[in-house]
């Protein structure tokens, strides 16, 4: 806005010794307050030599006196209120509808980032957890893209490990050679179920040796179960064809699974890895840090990092038996982001839990003098709680993806249904719409609370019609949709009119997506462009409510308010896709 930058170059004019003039900004104004951008004089009352109220009144004077479409300006303290001519932002909407690219900004341009998320398991289905994952990760990636970077989607598989071989294990001593196709099971469901096999099994062979007498680390150390998994574990590590084969098969079930999975979220990636390609780059990186005593290897042969002086502990980076560890291909996948695109930035979406182990990653990067250490970025979120408590994969009590998609889906069903609204449309159509409203709740639900912040999931909540969800953001889609269909509209129009309280309120906000979209990127939060489309939303619907459109006395003003309507309509869509969730025509 160049009244907002002529505004700020008064303000740097005035005030003389300031290293960076890039810290004179302006905010918009607290609602509680008049005015439309204010300015805090606190930081700069050394250089002005007054006052803080002094300070902001000798500022208001000077900038009205030069800037004569300021209309006003009060002070609060050390807080300097400025208040615009309605022209000015009549003038400034007209530019922004003739500009097709209003609100992306250009601030990442040149720069190469990888948004890492996803990254499961092969030995279960997605769940609850991993939604947020995905989300947040896409949303991320999209925000980023919007605001110029140039970005690419990796999805590290976790493949190899014992883990992984608990499943095939499970498999190989009870399946029965069961499949996909024999079973009429996802494949990655079918794999996880043998996951929750192999825990009740161990669990039950832990029992019996507690039984005997032992304790619970002497029955651990005796397990059968875990001995033969671990002998599969590094079997697997030197190639055996049996169990290679066993595991490319099972892993093949899990891939099929999950591609349905993500298609159905909407997520999608430009690049996956493989931890099981990864991790011997790892290894290779480990001993060549042995080597240059970055490492220390214990006497029974594993490799450690000290990073006490980090205040950090020890850590593991190769077994003693050789086998690798998670560190270990992270390592590995790091450095070969870095060879394959020269990212400037590498961010993990990972759960709050790994906060730790992405310490020690960036630590052991930077000791090993890897040049991309700085731009190892951790983007941790808080976890996602149910109302009946907290979801555990091996016991198989998690709120499964797949399901709870269908359920949301078959809710919005019923929702849709109870309001009658949807009458005339075709069953495809409805089978669409469905999807939309229900994959709509759920995306916007998980997106609009911080990503650092723990979450309590209520699908209920999240597929009310109304209030701060989704389903009331494209709800107010559809209804502007409906509104302006068949309307000539221009972005053209007369100035010459006053704008009352409900249009000039949904103006500025308006106005001010590009900066809500460049913080987003900056804070890495989508809950901001979420909770910002929320108030876009609640403003247009009191600004419907109150103000006459099609049916408008003047010829000027019914113009004015298409072409906002219009602009509304646009930021919703192109807000709403940053957060993956589809924008219905009609509801």
């Amino acid at each position: 806005m160049k009244v907002k930058r002529l505004i700020e170059k008064t303000i740097q004019n005035q005030i003389g010794g300031i290293e960076d003039p890039s810290k004179i900004t302006l905010e918009p104004t607290n609602p509680k307050f008049e005015g439309d951008f204010t300015f805090v004089v606190f930081p700069f009352l050394k250089h002005l030599k007054k006052k803080p109220e002094e300070a902001a009144t000798f500022l208001g004077e000077i900038i009205s006196k030069e800037i004569p479409k300021i209309e006003s300006f009060n002070v609060v303290k050390g807080f300097l209120n400025l208040k615009l001519s309605d022209q000015v932002w009549l003038e400034y909407f007209q530019e922004i509808i003739k500009d097709p690219y209003h609100g992306r900004n250009l601030y990442g341009k040149n720069k190469k980032v990888m948004v890492e998320y996803s990254s499961p398991n092969t030995n279960k289905p997605l769940h609850l957890g991993h939604i947020r994952n995905n989300l947040l990760g896409y949303s991320i990636a999209e925000i980023l893209k919007y605001n110029g970077f140039k970005v690419i989607k990796s999805n590290l598989i976790n493949d190899r490990g014992i883990h992984i071989c608990k499943s095939m294990w499970a498999w190989q001593k009870t399946g029965n050679q069961e499949t996909p196709i024999s079973s009429q099971i996802k494949g990655d469901h079918l794999v996880g179920k043998y996951y929750v096999i192999f825990d009740k099994l161990y669990k039950g062979e832990i029992n019996e040796l507690k039984a005997q007498g032992l304790s619970q680390s002497e029955a651990e150390k005796k397990s059968k179960i875990m001995r033969e998994t671990r002998e599969m574990l590094q079997k697997w590590e030197r190639g055996d064809e049996e169990i290679r084969a066993l595991w490319s098969k099972m892993n093949s079930w899990v891939y099929e699974g999950f591609k349905e999975t993500y298609q159905k979220l909407g997520v999608d990636f430009d690049k996956f890895y493989y931890e099981s390609e990864t991790y011997l780059l790892g290894k290779e990186i480990v001993k060549a840090g042995l080597n240059n005593a970055v490492f220390f290897q214990k006497e029974d042969g594993s490799i450690w990092v000290d990073l006490q002086n980090e205040n950090l502990d020890q850590k593991l980076l190769l077994r003693a038996d050789g086998t690798s560890v998670y560190i270990t291909q992270d390592i590995g996948t790091a450095d070969l982001k870095y060879k394959e695109f020269k990212v400037d930035q590498s961010i993990y979406v990972v759960g709050n839990e790994q906060d730790y182990h992405f310490k020690v990653l960036k630590v052991i990067l930077e000791k090993l003098k890897k040049s991309y250490s700085k731009g190892v970025f951790h983007l941790s979120y808080g976890m996602v709680d149910l109302p009946s408590g907290k979801m555990k994969s091996r016991e198989g009590t998690v709120v499964d993806a797949d399901d709870l998609m269908r359920e949301m889906i078959a809710t919005a069903a019923k929702q849709t249904q109870e309001l009658g609204k949807t009458n005339g449309l075709s069953f495809e159509e409805l089978e669409v719409l469905h999807k939309q409203i229900g994959l709509g709740a759920l995306k916007y639900f998980l997106l609009k609370v911080d990503p650092q912040k723990r979450l309590l999931f209520d699908p209920e909540e999240s597929i009310d019609f109304h209030g701060n969800t989704g389903p009331f953001l494209q709800y107010t889609f559809a209804r502007i949709n409906s509104l302006l269909s068949e309307q000539e509209i221009t972005d053209d129009f007369d100035l010459n009119f006053e704008v009352n309280i409900e249009e000039k309120n949904l103006l500025v906000l308006v106005t001010e997506f590009p900066a809500k979209v460049q913080e987003a990127g900056q804070s890495f939060s989508p809950a901001l462009v979420s909770n910002y489309l929320y108030e876009l939303a609640k403003c247009y619907n009191r600004f419907y409510q109150n103000n006459p459109i099609l049916k408008s006395n003047l010829p000027q003003k019914k113009a004015f308010r298409l072409a906002l309507c219009k602009e509304t309509k646009r930021v919703l869509k192109e807000g709403l896709c940053l957060l993956g969730i589809d924008t219905p025509k009609r509801m």
